[in-house]
This record gives structure tokens, sequence and C-alpha cells, in this order.
């Protein structure tokens, strides 16, 4: 197994055992990433696919200024956007005033395992999915949303609202399902 270094300087130099280490280094990880902002495990690895080839066409670029990991996570995010960019614009915006109360705050996460919450991420509309994945997991200020998908801080903030509201209903549903089925 080479090191990183290693895997960085043979992909600048395209030598492919280098590039597939570098790939099966982080594949693994970056496909979680990309399945968070897709609809199915196909079109997550089509964002895979695609953002592979523009880390090896721009490993020559990388400053190694930040860790390889975090490169390699922001060309996923960006392609991953890139590839959604389209929908994000086929469902209506909602305000701030038009977004229900969020339901129970105390809802636990530790009965699900990771595919289950998985699933009702996917399951949410193309531009809340997108924004709760910028915001809850990435990290990104609903400032920083605002820029990458040209939309204003209000915007980011009531999709990231009502994207809790809706996963927060479903996890209360699921709850209530599986309360049921030990009765």
């Amino acid at each position: 197994m080479l090191d990183e270094e290693a895997m960085i300087n043979g992909c600048i130099r395209a030598d492919r055992a280098a590039q597939r280490a570098l790939y099966e280094h982080f594949c693994r990880k970056m496909l979680v990433v990309c399945l968070r902002y897709s609809k199915s495990q196909q079109e997550a690895e089509d964002i895979l696919q695609e953002a592979f080839i523009k880390i090896f066409d721009h490993i020559k670029h990388f400053r190694r200024e930040c860790p390889l990991e975090g490169w390699i996570r922001r060309i996923i995010v960006n392609t991953a956007l890139n590839y959604n960019r389209s929908k994000l614009y086929l469902y209506p915006a909602l305000d701030l005033d038009d977004i229900e109360q969020p339901v129970d705050e105390s809802i636990t996460l530790a009965d699900f395992h990771f595919e289950e919450l998985l699933a009702m991420v996917q399951q949410l509309a193309p531009r809340y999915q997108v924004v709760f994945n910028l915001y809850a997991i990435e990290g990104y200020s609903h400032r920083e949303i605002s820029q990458l998908l040209d939309i204003s801080e209000g915007t980011s903030k009531s999709q990231y609202a009502r994207a809790r509201v809706i996963l927060q209903q479903m996890i209360t549903e699921k709850q209530k399902v599986n309360y049921e089925k030990f009765k």
C-alpha cells in the first residue's frame, strides 16, 4: 500500500497503480458522501466516478496545504452539487413563514442504522437534501450555502428547517411502526 505522498506523486505522473491505490483508499468513504447527495446507488456511483476523474485531472494543483481527504471531499461535494444543480430548481422554495413547527426535539437516532437514516435523507426533495447535507453534515454556514447555490440565506435557513421537520416526521413515524412491531 502506497502512502499518501506516493499516491499523490504517482497520480501527478498519471501512474495507473497510484490512481488505483488513491481510488481504493478513498472510494468507500466518498461513496457515502455521494449517497447523501443522490437518490440512488447508481446516481451516487456516477457522481463518484465523475469526481474521481476531476481529482485525477487536477491533483497536480493540490498544494498540500490541507489534508488530501479534505481536498477530495470538497471535489466530491462540488461534483454532487453540480450533478444536482438542475434538480434544485424544480421544487419551490418555502419561506420561513411556511415552515411548520418542528416535531419532537427529543428524537433519538440510536435506534436507527446508518442505512435507514441515509434512506430518509435520500427521500427529501433535492433542495432540502442538498441544504441539509451542506449545513448539518458538511458544516457549511447558511451564508456559504447561499453563495454555493445562488439562493438567499433565508431560503437556505428555511430549507434546512423544512428538511429537519420532514426528517423528524419520518423518524417519528418509523419509531411508531417499530414500537407497534414489539407490542
